[in-house]
């Protein structure tokens, strides 16, 4: 690498008087901004695009979204398939990486996972919604209210990402816990059918289009056509429920949140530590009460709740019952 850094025949350039002097950090991003200085690596103007995209940023963000919870050690020369690149490019750009801290080696030198800047950044981020902001202080009321464990999701393309959270104090309900991070599959799980709730077929087409989708259970969604249905009949709830359809010994029911223009901007959701929720008796106050909660995060966030609304229906239920 050393080498093809040299200029002539290896002889020292002289810097000229009052040059400034680059840190490893600062070629670091420069190589990752110039498209690691890969032979393959064009400038935006000759490829003609309006969009002014960086090739070899693009790249590299590509690299970083490839590790995931089920892949979180990767090496060059997988990488470089997926992406489409040679190794070489791939393997400078994993060092660019490594030495601005958003990677680290693993198993010597070949293998790479995340390291502590992805996480500075995600914290960052979360820390910048007011989504978490406004909505952390209602999820800690209705675990209060219920006992259980509550969250609050977000969708990313075809995950799910748990953005806040309220742990439940109960002994008996502690063993359920979720990490703020965490991703799962979104067509797998009601929370992202409800978080999907405001896609035309087209729209999940574009998002699934393998005829086949991946089955974690017997109730996971087989195509996208069933995906579909089932993300329809949660938006004409209002809520959706599941019990052990994800995974097993562990039900929730999760209800939309909307922002001002009426967009569903995140699922609001309990989990009970057991594979059915129990009798109606049990299970309609708790759908009440998400509900509730959902609408009430939706209206702080002022969305104003149209008529035809089903969560704001079942959320008026309770009042409704009292009178």
């Amino acid at each position: 690498m050393a080498k093809e850094e040299q200029t002539g025949a290896g002889r020292k350039q002289a810097r000229p008087r009052g040059a400034t002097v680059s840190t490893p950090r600062d070629d670091a991003a420069r190589s990752l901004a110039d498209g690691a200085d890969s032979p393959d690596s064009t400038d935006e103007e000759s490829t003609g695009g309006s969009t002014y995209l960086v090739p070899g940023l693009e790249r590299g963000l590509r690299i970083l979204a490839e590790f995931s919870a089920r892949e979180p050690i990767l090496g060059a020369p997988e990488l470089s398939k997926r992406i489409g690149i040679p190794r070489t490019t791939t393997f400078r750009l994993l060092q660019t990486l490594e030495a601005l801290g958003f990677l680290e080696r693993v198993n010597g030198d070949r293998y790479f996972r995340l390291s502590v800047a992805v996480l500075r950044l995600g914290f960052e981020y979360l820390s910048s919604l007011e989504l978490t902001d406004v909505g952390t202080p209602i999820l800690e009321r209705l675990r209060d209210a219920t006992g259980l464990s509550t969250h609050l999701l977000i969708r990313d393309q075809r995950d799910v990402v748990f953005v806040a959270k309220a742990q439940t104090h109960e002994p008996m309900f502690s063993s359920v816990k979720v990490h703020v991070g965490t991703r799962l599959p979104a067509h797998a799980t009601v929370h992202g059918q409800v978080l999907m709730g405001d896609l035309s077929f087209e729209e999940l087409r574009q998002l699934y289009p393998e005829p086949q989708l991946e089955r974690f259970t017997e109730r996971t969604p087989a195509t996208v056509e069933e995906l579909y249905g089932r993300v329809r009949e949660s938006a004409a709830l209002g809520y959706a429920l599941s019990e052990a359809s994800f995974e097993r010994g562990i039900s929730v029911v999760s209800a939309p949140v909307r922002d001002q223009s009426g967009k569903i901007t995140a699922a609001l959701t309990v989990t009970i530590p057991r594979s059915d929720i129990g009798e109606a008796e049990e299970r309609e106050p708790l759908i009440i009460a998400v509900c509730q909660a959902a609408l009430e995060l939706s209206e702080r966030l002022s969305y104003r709740p149209r008529p035809d609304d089903p969560t704001a229906a079942q959320a008026r239920r309770r009042s409704v019952a009292a009178n």
